[in-house]
């Protein structure tokens, strides 16, 4: 077996091992970044179907000709998104998880009712309130979340954060399970190579993995 697949297999097994009381699995987002089709192919023969990219292009070079073949496969963008990019996005993906601003929310809104199609969509929140990371303010969450239910329709799932480095990082995972219980959406989409465990242990429901699977980028 692919040193891909088998990586896979290993995160699955220890996830389940944390989770044998929970009804439900946190899903692994496998981030294939940089990595080739020859490094991907592994997974999807063993029948992985959550794909995460960051960068629009890149996705349309790898994924258009894979996602015709399979329609089980679902591309997750979880980098951040331009609202010139969005019209490449919709065709394409089944999950936006860096949904951070109303220009953004508004653009979404607009491409998806052209080809009427509707994406599954995360919050991106800046949890740690840091000035170098986009994200709506933890305060503003829940109006953010009703405008674009309410006003744009758009299918708001759940919440997402990339934390800060944090020895503690378990309190920012913390304070993302008490804004999904605030607004009641159900999904969270927080937990990478370093941390996925721990935020399992705070009900995450995505966890995106990319080096951790595939190994170092290039």
């Amino acid at each position: 077996m692919h040193n891909s697949a088998s990586n896979l297999l290993k995160i699955k097994k220890e996830i389940e091992l944390k989770q044998l009381n929970k009804e439900n699995q946190t899903e692994i987002v496998a981030v294939t970044k940089k990595f080739n089709l020859a490094q991907i192919t592994p997974l999807i023969q063993i029948g992985h179907t959550n794909f995460g990219e960051n960068k629009v292009q890149e996705a349309i070079n790898k994924w258009s000709d894979i996602k015709k073949q399979n329609h089980k496969i679902k591309l997750h963008m979880i980098g951040k998104l331009q609202t010139n990019k969005v019209k490449y996005v919709i065709p394409l993906f089944d999950y936006i998880h860096s949904l951070d601003s109303l220009k953004l929310a508004e653009k979404i809104s607009s491409e998806q009712k052209k080809i009427n199609k509707e994406l599954k969509i995360f919050i991106q929140v800046n949890i740690g309130d840091e000035t170098q990371k986009s994200g709506i303010k933890v305060d503003d969450v829940k109006n953010f979340y009703l405008k674009c239910t309410n006003d744009l329709k758009l299918n708001i799932v759940g919440l997402m954060c990339i934390p800060p480095i944090s020895k503690n990082v378990g309190l920012y995972f913390g304070k993302m399970l008490e804004l999904k219980n605030l607004t009641g959406l159900k999904e969270l989409s927080m937990g990478m190579s370093a941390d996925y465990l721990e935020a399992i242990r705070y009900e995450s429901s995505f966890v995106r993995i990319g080096s951790k699977i595939f190994g170092p980028r290039a």
